[in-house]
Formats: C-alpha cells, structure tokens, sequence
C-alpha cells in the first residue's frame, strides 16, 4: 500500500514515520519541495527543520502535493486547519479522485492568538468541507482527537480509551479500521460515529481538549467511552 501524508508538521512526520516503520511505502507531501528542504529554522510549532528529521527518516520520500497524491492508494490530511482545503486543492481533486483521504486535521485558526478559534465550528466542519469540495474523495475523519504520538502509540496512556471514525464510505471506514488495529487502537474502542457531518462534534471537542491539556500539562492523555452494556 502506498501512502501520500499531506503535512511536514510534527503530526505528518509522526505519522509517516510510523506508516514506513509498519511496512508501507510513504511520500509526504509539501507546497515547494526546494522551500521544504533549505528551511533552517524551526517552524511556527517550534519543530526542528523537516530536512533534520528526513535525513533520521530516509525511507520518507519527499514531493509535491499533487506528486505524492497522485502516487498514493490513500492520502492523509495531516495539515492546518486554515491550510487543509487550499492544500488539497494543490494535491488535485483527480489526484484524490476514489481514494480513501484520512482527515486528520482540525480546524484551529491562530490569527487572534491562543487559545485558537474553532472555523468552521457547530453548523459545519473541516471535514465536511473537504467532502463537498472534493466529492469523488472517500473522505474519513479520525485521529483528530489524539496528539500526535498518540495516534500511533495508544498504549502510551495506560488503559482503556476511544478513537473515532466519521465517514459517509463502508469500505473506506473498514481500510481505516484496520489501520487504526494496526497503530495498536482495539478494536472494540474505535467508535463509529457515522457519516461526515459527525465530524462536527469531534473537532469541536479540541476546545475541551485544549482546556485539559492546560490543565494537565501534557498532551498524553485520552478520553474512554464507557457504554452500558
């Protein structure tokens, strides 16, 4: 399976990192390719270079947005908030055009400082924007809810806790699953939320998310659904 991550943010390297650790071939995706590379400074998040952690992660390939889409079986969107859609504009609705596009991404816009504003928030979502503009995309939210090491290591906080999945597509909520299995997220706590318009309530929990991680001081944490049985 090849995989296209849109995003050279620490969510992107995490998750590409983990994708080629699990076998898959991985192309990350970024505007400029030579910008990507000669950038010598931290970026807004306080990352290292992305040129630092490649030369750790030689397997990752490096391309266009369009490029690594168009090479890829399934693309993440592990981007901005307020970059996602003019992202995947660059990538091409042909490039995404039958794949499943893991959305991963959440709608936190940083203009007026921290914390951030939710945009779009309560009437519509990320997610479902991405689905309207690209309607030939297979387009399933999920991982928003986690930090980044998270996504792809559960165990990291002890116990039993959620992940979710939104989607209007069967099949590719089931390729999704299956990921999710293989990052190590049971089965039994990977919630079905239905289709995209769902999405709505995952990313507006990054407010709460947000708030608890002040409280905390970490971002290893989770929340467990606990159902009546």
């Amino acid at each position: 399976m090849r995989y296209a991550v849109l995003g050279t943010g620490m969510v992107g390297r995490t998750l590409a990192a983990k994708l080629v650790a699990s076998g898959y071939e991985v192309t990350v995706g970024t505007r400029e390719v030579a910008d990507t590379l000669a950038r010598e400074t931290a970026d807004a998040m306080g990352n290292p270079p992305y040129r630092q952690w490649q030369q750790q992660n030689p397997q990752v390939g490096l391309a266009s947005f369009a490029d690594a889409a168009a090479g890829a079986q399934v693309v993440v969107a592990a981007l901005s908030g307020t970059g996602a859609l003019a992202a995947l504009r660059a990538a091409g609705a042909a490039n995404l055009a039958g794949k499943t596009l893991i959305d991963v991404s959440n709608p936190l816009d940083f203009s007026a400082g921290f914390p951030p504003r939710l945009d779009p928030v309560d009437t519509d979502s990320l997610g479902e924007r991405i689905q309207r503009e690209f309607p030939e995309a297979k387009v399933v939210k999920t991982l928003n809810t986690v930090t980044a090491a998270v996504m792809v290591d559960p165990a990291r906080v002890p116990g039993a806790h959620s992940i979710f999945v939104s989607g209007e597509d069967a099949l590719a909520k089931q390729t999704v699953r299956a990921l999710l299995e293989e990052f190590g997220w049971p089965a039994e706590e990977i919630v079905d939320l239905g289709g995209i318009e769902s999405a709505r309530g995952t990313e507006m929990y990054l407010r709460l998310w947000l708030t608890m991680m002040g409280a905390f001081g970490t971002a290893d944490f989770n929340i467990h659904v606990q159902r009546a049985r």
